[in-house]
């Protein structure tokens, strides 16, 4: 730093006060871009306004009890001041650290969504902020796949609950549909042109699989097997959109696979990719009581020794997204009321009596277990439901 300036910041203290010395501090390393100096400078300036000693101590319990929120303020506007120069900038990282402080996600967010990535650009550091700490996550996860591609996307979906809404993870999940759809769709199309010679016309997978079975000869696949069985099972979590559509061709793609690939999974989805279809066509509102009928038929025939009582639960859960709780609540009775308030993937008998507000059912079923306090509180819920 240019030893003037020391000699610069004195004279002014001399002739025209602290005031004037600090504004000048704050003028010379803002326009130095030394945006970390000029933090800790505003919170000087403001110290001094506050009419206590210039010199922090790091706790600034130094500070009366009635200054604190002066002194916090003037934090935050310091903050405010030196991220917004750090975006403007176009460093995003930098700007993070001061807006982090104060739990301000917006100014970042805005400026992740203008970013354009270059090729040669290191992104961890802004998918680390926009997605792992949660500033940008759908922008995050764009990037993630765009960069690191599906094996990656699909590692960070399923590395652990993430702390997202469901509106985000599900907006994920579509990209991933998409991005797994598409790369099926072109393999597809390129493996027919090079074996047949011309371009095929077909717009979906099943149209370019239709009276192809040489594509699957000698156990042939398109595309990883593991990314098709993750995103397939993923699928599951979305309400009715465009994107159920393409899993579910992803489905008819797996059906199609060698036995050898047919991968079985507990039930209800044994038959993986038969049973998901089924799943998925009953989200779409296609053939919707089949559907249902399909997957009564196997909490029906499971197993308690050895299935245990996860197909029930799948139903239990299906039955709650198409707004049918009374039949949740009856298939629940009927399969998983003995289980009492053990922990299940779906809502417990009782808490389904709760939200049906059937409580003769809660009692009647307390009556059958023998259970005394859900009696008498299920036949006190009924008196004034």
């Amino acid at each position: 730093m240019d030893s003037r300036l020391f000699d610069d910041l004195q004279q002014t203290l001399s002739t025209d006060g602290p005031v004037a010395a600090i504004d000048k501090l704050c003028a010379d390393l803002k326009a130095r871009k030394e945006y970390a100096g000029l933090f800790y400078t505003l919170l000087m300036k403001k110290r001094h306004e506050l009419g206590v000693s210039p010199i922090a101590t790091g706790s600034n319990q130094d500070l009366p009890p009635a200054l604190h929120q002066a002194f916090e303020d003037g934090i935050r506007e310091a903050a405010r001041t030196v991220g917004k120069l750090w975006l403007d900038e176009g460093d995003i990282p930098q700007a993070w650290a001061y807006y982090r402080m104060l739990g301000e996600t917006e100014p970042v967010a805005q400026a992740l969504d203008k970013v354009e990535l270059k090729e040669d650009q290191d992104v961890q550091p802004i998918i680390d902020i926009a997605f792992h700490q949660g500033v940008h996550p759908r922008k995050g996860f764009e990037w993630i796949l765009r960069r690191y591609g599906i094996c990656s996307s699909i590692t960070t979906m399923a590395g652990g609950d993430l702390p997202f809404p469901l509106e985000v993870r599900q907006d994920c999940i579509k990209r991933l549909i998409r991005a797994l759809h598409e790369e099926l769709f072109e393999r597809l199309k390129a493996e027919i042109q090079r074996k047949q010679g011309f371009a095929p016309t077909g717009k979906t997978i099943a149209e370019l699989m239709a009276g192809r079975d040489w594509l699957f000869a000698d156990e042939f696949y398109h595309i990883d097997l593991s990314h098709l069985s993750a995103v397939v099972q993923m699928s599951a979590q979305l309400d009715n959109c465009d994107e159920l559509g393409m899993a579910r061709e992803l489905c008819q793609y797996g059906q199609r696979l060698s036995p050898r690939f047919q991968q079985v999974t507990d039930p209800p989805f044994e038959n993986q990719y038969q049973d998901y279809e089924v799943f998925l066509s009953i989200l779409q509102g296609d053939d919707v009581e089949k559907g249902l009928a399909h997957f009564r038929a196997k909490a029906e025939n499971a197993d308690p020794e050895t299935v245990g009582t996860y197909p029930a639960e799948v139903l239990v859960n299906l039955l709650l997204r198409l707004g049918r709780k009374d039949e949740a609540l009856e298939t629940s009775r009927r399969f998983l009321a003995r289980l009492g308030e053990a922990r299940t993937s779906c809502p417990s008998f009782v808490e389904l009596c709760q939200q049906t507000r059937n409580f003769q059912a809660l009692a009647d079923v307390a009556r059958e277990q023998e259970n005394p306090v859900n009696y008498l509180a299920g036949l006190i819920a009924a008196r004034t439901a």
